[in-house]
């Protein structure tokens, strides 16, 4: 299997797990905006960054 798919997987399943995090404190109306703010930014770099990787690699047999 190719790294840089697996990597492109884990740092797009990263990526949902900062958003999901992000939202979730969002919704609770939790007093650290600050770090919502820092989980959301890092979750939507590593989510578009993952999905880049995948959708660029090609497959070698």
């Amino acid at each position: 299997m190719n790294v840089k798919r697996t990597f492109g997987t884990i740092l797009t399943i990263l990526g949902i797990i900062g958003l999901i995090y992000a939202g979730y404190g969002y919704t609770q109306h939790s007093g650290a905006t600050r770090q919502l703010i820092v989980f959301g930014v890092i979750g939507v770099i590593f989510f578009f960054t993952g999905v880049g990787l995948v959708k660029n690699t090609k497959d070698e047999a």
